[in-house]
């Protein structure tokens, strides 16, 4: 092989076209373009060190964000109630939060949940503690289903035994 056929790599050889750009050195004379004031104009706030204005403020003007009106609210009591639609039920037996959170009706986090509307129900659905709309509770007595009321039957339990022990 000669000299000039052969291909050699070294430092001064490599180039960096386009792989980064130069960054801007200010204040290095007037010659440059950004010499002396080094782009930041003359005087005033933006002009000195330290000197920044903050997001939204319009020179002393009462700024859009304060000008808007206020609104919305978000309640932080009720956070854990849903509503779930009777169609949704469809096809299930029985109705509380247990088989509903199993479903993936409602978040593991719902606590409360209320039954709306007045569609027709194929199935016979048993529901168990959860408050419904009229609409809802006549479709579900409707196809034949029931509707019980935990708290209901509770105190029915505690004044069948307290007059069976009267009884006694």
């Amino acid at each position: 092989m000669t000299k000039e056929t052969k291909i050699s790599m070294t430092l001064n050889s490599l180039s960096s076209d386009g792989t980064s750009k130069n960054r801007k050195r200010v204040g290095r004379g007037i010659g440059s373009g950004t010499g002396k004031t080094s782009g930041r104009g003359h005087k005033g706030q933006k002009s000195r060190s330290g000197g920044n204005i903050r997001q939204g403020f319009e020179g002393g003007q009462m700024p859009l964000q304060m000008r808007l009106p206020k609104f919305g609210f978000s309640s932080r009591v009720n956070n854990n109630f849903q509503e779930v639609n009777i169609k949704n039920l469809n096809g299930m037996k029985i109705v509380n939060l247990e088989t509903l959170k199993e479903k993936k009706l409602i978040t593991k986090s719902i606590k409360k949940v209320k039954i709306f509307g007045n569609t027709e129900v194929n199935s016979k659905i048993t529901v168990e503690g959860i408050p419904l709309t009229k609409g809802a509770k006549q479709a579900i007595e409707n196809a034949g289903g029931k509707v019980v009321d935990k708290e209901k039957e509770s105190n029915l339990d505690t004044k069948d035994t307290s007059k069976n022990e009267e009884k006694d």
